[in-house]
């Protein structure tokens, strides 16, 4: 069974890898595969990786009967597998990437004091985001923390509460509490023309 022209018996025309010469195959074929790979990817972890999965893909559509054409046709699926791949993890890099820059960005930013908005709002102007935030950093936090989960993030006083390990009924008080408060700052800026 070391031919790789060789078929498995009862099979559908399709050459099972593993019954045909699939290592001998692998030993010819791979090598040009890698390269390819290389070329496609941003490093040589990255090159084996996507060979690897193009490859465990190729075999499963082939042992599922789901591969159409023949072993001619392995190279061709291979090397669009390998491309689409590659793409897909210069994608995830590139995100993962931007994700580390805006941490650090970020991190940069609050040990050089600067403040940053807490929300973005397109209903209201950068003036009145200002103030909300002013205000809700002047509310004790166990307050702040509430309404914004509230607000904010559509929370439920049960997943607040269960978010802060308090009862409903607290996360409810609290937010309440800390709405009036909030109220009453913003009140103040709003008789001084402020809002």
């Amino acid at each position: 069974m070391n031919n790789p022209n060789e078929q498995a018996p009862g099979s559908s025309g399709q050459a099972n890898p593993q019954k045909t010469g699939w290592h001998e195959w692998l030993a010819e074929k791979g090598p040009k595969l890698l390269l390819f790979a290389r070329q496609q990817t941003r490093s040589g972890a990255d090159a084996e990786d996507v060979l690897q999965e193009a490859l465990v893909k190729l075999v499963g559509k082939i042992q599922s009967d789901e591969f159409v054409g023949g072993e001619e046709s392995w190279m061709p699926y291979l090397y669009t597998a390998i491309r689409r791949l590659s793409i897909d993890v210069g994608r995830r890099d590139d995100r993962r990437r931007r994700r580390e820059e805006s941490v650090v960005e970020d991190a940069s930013a609050i040990a050089q004091g600067a403040d940053h908005p807490w929300f973005d709002s397109d209903g209201s102007d950068d003036e009145t985001r200002e103030m909300v935030e002013a205000g809700l950093r002047e509310l004790p936090p166990k307050f702040a923390e509430v309404i914004i989960m509230k607000i904010w993030n559509d929370k439920t006083f049960a997943e607040i509460g269960e978010a802060l390990e308090i009862s409903q009924n607290t996360a409810a008080s609290r937010y309440r509490y800390g709405l009036e408060a909030l109220r009453k700052k913003l009140g103040s800026a709003r008789r001084k023309g402020d809002l």
